[in-house]
């Protein structure tokens, strides 16, 4: 069922037959509007809202001529008999609706802080544009477009286009069929999203992208050998989006990998050669680290990129339809053991020696990109050459009998 709200004004006038302009009191706003629209969630310590917040409460007479106003979505608008007030209708999300604050989120809370803090606000007045029905594109379109006084995060916009679509569906599914939930941030201030990068939606993809075969292939002609060093894109096109979509199958495996590094780290850091040492680069045992996957929460901090030359390498183990040439579960924990034992540990090590630290620097180096890679390429090689002896030693015992 549609929702309604009233917002108490001195006036208005009709901008157009789908756009009113009016003057509304601040006292009485309705803060509850929804979000929907918005393209972030405010963020109460954000300059923005410190600005705004005390623009209101110090002069609430000069606020009107101040401030640039709220933009509002409404799927109706009926404005009372003696045009003090105007009737919202606004059409929930699951009605298919978009209305809601455009532009305006931190405002709004400003409003509801103010009352909160019992400050006279009954001389505050504020221009509000509202548009009335709204297509969800429309909505999407003017918040977008709208100016704003502090940055919109590229995320923000690539999820205001709904070009995450595809990644919510997939990952709701998984969810179910898994029985596991995840915590991933699609915009800027997302409420109940945690802060920590690997929580992000880009690292997601960036997670999948690192098993990419065949845009990352040392083996052929391309110049871009490793994923070291990618950037998201901005903007999801559709060819990008369909290769992005034959790579999520494979989003469990590479969550996997991830968790079980950070799991030998954990056992590592907890067992130090030296007591009270920690000799691995980047390692703060000082911070914690949560995983998409919320199961996983770790008692230190390491950088988001930590994990992808080490999923990189395993797809030397995928084929062109990005399949398994191996089974994933016979040869993951074995290779992975070998390595960290054999390569990535002692890279850590040797980095804290010579006193650098790791960070997002390891995404642009290519000699560990590079060597985990020829050391993937090692061990499939092995394994392969095993079965084939295997194989033939069968066959030599069948013809013996």
């Amino acid at each position: 069922m549609p929702k309604t709200w009233n917002i108490k004004i001195d006036n208005y006038f009709q901008a157009n037959a789908y756009c009113i302009i009016a003057t509304a009191h601040v006292d009485s706003f309705p803060t509850d509007l929804p979000l929907e629209p918005n393209i972030r969630e405010p963020n109460r310590k954000s300059a923005t809202y410190r600005q705004i917040f005390d623009s209101l409460t110090t002069e609430p007479v000069k606020f009107f001529s101040r401030h640039s106003g709220i933009v509002l979505s409404a799927n109706k608008v009926k404005p009372s008999k003696n045009k003090t007030e105007l009737e919202l209708e606004v059409l929930e999300a699951s009605e298919g609706g978009s209305d809601g604050i455009i532009n305006g989120g931190h405002t709004v809370l400003a409003f509801e802080n103010a009352k909160n803090y019992k400050y006279n606000l009954t001389q505050a007045r504020v221009k509000v544009t509202i548009h009335i029905g709204l297509l969800e594109e429309e909505a999407k379109d003017i918040a977008l477009a709208s100016n704003t006084t502090t940055p919109v995060d590229s995320r923000s916009k690539v999820n205001a286009r709904g070009d995450y679509k595809f990644i919510k569906q997939y990952l709701a599914s998984l969810e179910v069929a898994e029985n596991r939930k995840f915590r991933i941030g699609y915009y800027q201030n997302q409420s109940g999203a945690p802060r920590n990068a690997q929580c992000n939606v880009n690292h997601l993809l960036k997670l999948i992208n690192c098993l990419d075969r065949n845009k990352y292939n040392p083996d052929g002609n391309k110049r871009t050998k490793h994923p070291a060093g990618m950037s998201i894109p901005s903007q999801i096109t559709d060819t990008e989006r369909q290769r992005l979509t034959a790579l999520l199958p494979l989003l469990s495996e590479a969550l996997w990998i991830e968790q079980r590094l950070y799991e030998l780290i954990q056992e590592h850091i907890s067992n130090p050669r030296r007591k009270g040492g920690n000799d691995l680069a980047s390692i703060d045992t000082r911070k914690n680290t949560l995983l998409p996957d919320s199961k996983y929460s770790f008692g230190f901090g390491a950088p988001s990129d930590l994990a992808l030359p080490i999923i990189a390498s395993y797809r030397v183990f995928l084929d062109k339809d990005y399949k398994w040439i191996l089974p994933f579960e016979e040869f993951a924990e074995d290779f992975l053991q070998h390595l960290w034992t054999n390569y990535f540990r002692k890279y850590l090590v040797s980095e804290k020696t010579a006193g650098n630290t790791v960070g997002t620097k390891i995404s642009r180096n290519q000699e560990i990109w590079e060597s985990l890679y020829i050391s993937a390429q090692s061990y499939l090689n092995q394994h392969l050459v095993k079965m084939v002896n295997s194989s033939k030693l069968q066959k030599l015992k069948l013809t013996a009998s």
